[in-house]
């Protein structure tokens, strides 16, 4: 299907760093990453919980350095993952050093909390010996003394002042391989910082809503902040902070660039609230059907509709489709056109099977470059 002009949305230009072997900003794809709860001196642990991110997606995994055994497990941890390890710096300038020698992808740390511009230099040296970029991470709950001072209260103002603080003493010292994030809890606020700093500096932008809360409120609150961003062509990778299993943040971002049209990754699922004109339990059916294509990665859409009303319609723009009728079966629809009846006892089973075949078709038929490009 050919996008629509009232759909496109036109990405605000930034200059591109390389994250490991992901490249974020330019006219790279918007990145989808999670950070992981476990103990990182637990290696097996965190490598298990990288893995599940890795499955579910996830294009950047962070993990958190706070003590010398952490980084000391980074290099095996870094050794398993398949894709870039951001190990996250808070003060301690050592830390950084040492993850950068186990291998770390990327440094969480802004230059302007660790102390001397000594320790700033050895930190930027080693970035540079060992090829790792930085993400300046602003936080609305912890500005610093003096700009609370002058502003009296967390604001966008200095928030993005925090932000290209930091960014000075990295670009002072010849480092621009960067990217920003100015995160709060408050929508109003993380909006408002975002569309400051993206209109102050080309650096590029790591969105995020932070501490947004459970999986259902997280959700809607990341999602209200976070669209309004991508829908304005802010941002360049996002991480969904959710109170939940890291796997959901991953589900979550994706879902977010889908509905927007940024990425596109396994199976886009139309479906409806259901009602009494309803065929089969839509509710039960959707739910099922989502875990059992959760393997599939290739991009498909598929519609779930319970009656005749607007199913035909929904199916006509979806790859495949299934509309509910009466006596128990419905059609199915394939690439928009109405195919085969279904008896709805089958139809689960029924379902997965055309999605794995259509996916194998598509996979088929790409081109090598198309087969290696980011969903």
């Amino acid at each position: 299907m050919s996008v629509r002009p009232y759909r496109d949305i036109h990405r605000r230009k930034s200059r591109q760093i390389m994250v490991g072997d992901v490249p974020v900003g330019g006219d790279a794809p918007i990145t989808v990453q999670s950070m992981t709860n476990t103990i990182t001196a637990d290696a097996a642990a965190t490598i298990a919980q990288v893995k599940a991110l890795e499955d579910a997606g996830a294009d950047i995994v962070r993990v958190s350095c706070p003590d010398q055994a952490s980084t000391k497990a980074l290099r095996e941890i870094v050794r398993a993952a398949r894709v870039p390890i951001v190990a996250d710096i808070h003060f301690h300038y050592r830390r950084a050093i040492e993850a950068a020698e186990a291998g770390a992808a990327c440094l969480r740390i802004n230059p302007g909390n660790i102390g001397s511009d000594a320790r700033v230099r050895e930190v930027v040296q080693a970035a540079k010996d060992h090829g790792c970029s930085m993400r300046i991470g602003v936080n609305a709950g912890s500005l610093e003394r003096d700009l609370l001072e002058k502003y009296g209260e967390p604001c966008p103002e200095a928030m993005v002042e925090s932000a290209l603080d930091h960014a000075a003493i990295l670009l002072d010292h010849d480092f621009d391989q960067f990217k920003i994030s100015v995160k709060a809890s408050d929508v109003f606020l993380a909006v408002a910082a975002y569309q400051q700093l993206a209109d102050a500096c080309d650096h590029p932008l790591h969105l995020g809503i932070t501490e947004a809360g459970g999986l259902m409120s997280g959700t809607v609150k990341s999602s209200i902040g976070l669209g309004m961003l991508l829908w304005s062509g802010i941002g360049d990778t996002i991480r969904v902070s959710l109170s939940a299993d890291p796997v959901e943040e991953i589900r979550v971002g994706y879902e977010m660039l889908k509905s927007l049209g940024l990425r596109r990754r396994g199976v886009t699922i139309v479906s409806c609230p259901s009602c009494a004109r309803q065929g089969f339990d839509v509710i039960k059916t959707v739910s099922i059907l989502e875990d059992r294509l959760a393997h599939i990665t290739t991009p498909m859409t598929l519609s779930i509709i319970g009656c005749v009303v607007n199913g035909p319609g929904e199916a006509r723009e979806t790859d495949i489709g299934f509309t509910g009728g009466n006596g128990g079966s419905g059609m199915v629809y394939l690439s928009g056109v109405a195919d085969h009846k279904m008896e709805n006892v089958r139809l689960v089973d029924h379902i997965v099977e055309l999605v794995e075949k259509k996916a194998a078709e598509i996979e088929a038929a790409q081109t090598p470059a198309e087969a290696t490009e980011p969903a």
